[in-house]
């Protein structure tokens, strides 16, 4: 911080050695009092630079919700896509499991018709 602020230590002295204090005493509360006053109180330097990092901030901010917003769509276009190739799965597996039955189907209808031959041949020996 630069040291612009206004205190007016000539004031300061005379009030306290008005009051009872010392002229050195006075002028090292005033010279004290100065020091704080700069070091603790901001200027409109300070001012800006804040309101410039509140600006900065608030654009980061806005961009984020953009991206966030972005990434919504996104993942709503891969769940999305998602369930389409889950159904897909789906009719593929069904089919798949029809195959089957209908083979399963056929190996044991040819079973029984053997097993019965077997069956007759032996009961007419």
């Amino acid at each position: 911080m630069s040291e612009v602020m206004a205190f007016d230590t000539h004031r300061f002295v005379k009030n306290l050695t008005a009051s009872g204090f010392s002229e050195a005493q006075a002028e090292a509360l005033a010279e004290e009092q100065a020091h704080l006053l700069n070091a603790n109180l901001a200027t409109k330097s300070d001012i800006h630079d804040t309101k410039s990092d509140i600006h900065d901030t608030r654009a980061d901010i806005h961009d984020t919700r953009a991206d966030v917003q972005e990434n919504r769509v996104r993942i709503e276009q891969v769940k999305s896509d998602l369930e389409v190739k889950i159904e897909q799965l789906k009719t593929e597996l069904q089919r798949d499991l029809g195959a089957i039955k209908a083979s399963l189907l056929k190996w044991i209808v040819t079973a029984l018709i053997a097993q019965s031959g077997l069956i007759v041949t032996v009961m007419a020996k």
